[in-house]
């Protein structure tokens, strides 16, 4: 998205040139570059990426009785022996998601993790499944996971971990992913009436340099992913595209402190 806008700003800046409307063309040039310096050197993508990921802690405030913890997917990967693995940026949100396991367990509550997320990779195996082998390897038994293995976004692992948590009748519910996607998320999840305590799995930030760095570039189309899925949301319910919201009685709640 960044680098379109950048490339979309040049082109208008060349048909400006070429129209022989030199000052225009260079306006639109000195504003391609500076979006590309602004947000490859640091300073717009680090107040883009701070915005979305302020007030997520990486623990819960406190357990209930029954306990749920949703681990949204990142994605999987091939790898080269052909064995489809966790991706990269699942990783911190699958070790989050144990570690609180281990420490609700710790207090005797009754405690699950939810694994919500379809082949969205088209690997052939689905995020759910593939997440629960590793979660297994870090002390998660299988009989106290959940795994909801159709979703192929964000507004399907809401939708379709509804009817999972009212089974369960959970009091407490966790929603474990990234901070920077924790926002769009939690938007989502509460559209079903999907009461979570959002927890951070990783949180990122930007690197401060004099030449525009790939890593900014990268989060701050992340970032800018995370703001169009927050404003399509609300223009989907002002058109009346969304799926209604769930009423204030069909809210799966969580217990407070």
């Amino acid at each position: 998205m960044i680098l379109s806008l950048f490339l979309i700003l040049l082109l208008i800046a060349g048909l400006c040139g070429w129209r022989r409307r030199r000052r225009a063309g260079g306006v639109f040039a000195l504003l391609a570059f500076a979006w590309l310096f602004i947000a490859g050197c640091g300073p717009l993508t680090d107040a883009l990426l701070d915005n979305l990921q302020s007030g997520f802690s990486p623990d819960v405030t406190h357990w209930g009785q029954r306990n749920a913890i949703i681990l949204l997917g990142a994605g999987t990967v091939r790898a080269g022996s052909g064995s489809v693995e966790p991706s990269l940026y699942a990783d911190g949100r699958i070790l989050r998601s144990a570690e609180l396991y281990r420490s609700c367990k710790a207090t005797g509550a009754d405690c699950k993790v939810e694994v919500s997320g379809g082949d969205a990779m088209h690997n052939g195996h689905a995020e759910a499944d593939t997440y629960a082998i590793t979660l297994d390897r870090l002390g998660v038994p299988r009989e106290d996971m959940i795994l909801e293995s159709r979703s192929m976004n964000t507004f399907q692992n809401a939708q379709n971990s509804k009817p999972l948590l009212d089974a369960y009748r959970a009091d407490k519910i966790v929603l474990v992913s990234s901070a920077i996607h924790l926002k769009r998320a939690s938007l989502y999840f509460a559209h079903f009436g999907i009461r979570a305590e959002a927890v951070r799995g990783d949180y990122v930030r930007a690197r401060y340099d004099w030449l525009p760095g790939t890593e900014n570039l990268f989060f701050a189309d992340f970032a800018l992913h995370e703001y169009v899925g927050v404003w399509r949301y609300h223009f989907y319910n002002m058109m009346g595209w969304n799926v209604p919201k769930v009423p204030e009685e069909n809210v799966t709640t969580q217990t407070h402190s």
